[in-house]
């Protein structure tokens, strides 16, 4: 992959492109990215475990707009499903966001040079979650420094778009119909989530956290179904860490 300084070759559009066109390039090229309709089913998913918690439709939409990261959404759900308080909800959801800080430390170089606001560069932070992140390594080098933020802006605010309305969808639709869809669409969600972690697993350690907490998980929801995501992290993480470090020795 190329780094930051443009080195890589430009696309033909961006010859003589301006803001605007870029930024029209990344609303259309969007859609023809596959995690956009992966994460497109797996928002159905939540929006069908938000009306399963009791969460109101304008509740579940403001969720995924304010939040824009599936694994946040699920823990605070989750969390208020269970009748738990603000703050443990909001420590849960801090605690799945601390993996976005690394992510918008390496995706912000791309975006900076555009000679828009800041503001601009501060609000795309907003849209920094897997999907757009992963799209957004692949593309943004080979695009002209100042053409980047309106491409990544137009692009991630599409998915953004997609992801309120399959909130919307999946909410209505999983009281329409029969409680055997209804499960299906829930299952989407932890179905993504396995799929995402696999995806992006770039060492044994990723590998072993994801076998360690799809082991661990179902265990402590039986056992502790009020810490169970809390302590499969922690147990989990911890112990592929040091497995991790272990094999490399």
């Amino acid at each position: 992959m190329a780094g930051s300084d443009g080195h890589a070759k430009a696309p033909a559009w961006t010859k003589g492109a301006g803001r605007r066109t870029a930024f029209l390039r990344g609303v259309m090229s969007a859609p023809t990215t596959p995690g956009l309709f992966i994460l497109f089913f797996a928002m159905i998913g939540f929006g069908a475990l938000a009306r399963d918690a009791g969460f109101g439709a304008g509740e579940a939409v403001f969720i995924t707009a304010s939040l824009f990261q599936l694994p946040g959404q699920v823990a605070l759900v989750d969390q208020f499903g269970r009748g738990a308080t603000i703050a443990a909800a909001a420590f849960a959801v801090a605690l799945t966001a601390i993996r976005l800080l690394p992510m918008t430390v390496v995706l912000m170089p791309y975006l900076r040079g555009s000679g828009l606001p800041r503001w601009l560069e501060y609000a795309s932070v907003h849209f920094v979650a897997i999907t757009a992140w992963v799209e957004s390594l692949k593309r943004l080098p080979a695009i002209p420094v100042p053409l980047r933020l309106p491409f990544y802006l137009g692009f991630a605010g599409v998915l953004c778009v997609s992801t309120i309305t399959a909130t919307f969808v999946g909410y209505h639709v999983a009281g329409q119909v029969s409680p055997l869809v209804s499960a299906a669409l829930l299952f989407l969600t932890p179905i993504y989530f396995v799929c995402s972690l696999v995806a992006t697993s770039t060492s044994s350690a990723d590998y072993w956290a994801v076998l360690i907490g799809t082991v661990l998980g179902p265990i402590l929801f039986l056992y502790l179904p009020g810490l169970d995501l809390l302590l499969t992290g922690l147990i989990g993480g911890t112990l592929a860490y040091f497995i991790g470090r272990w094999r490399r020795k």
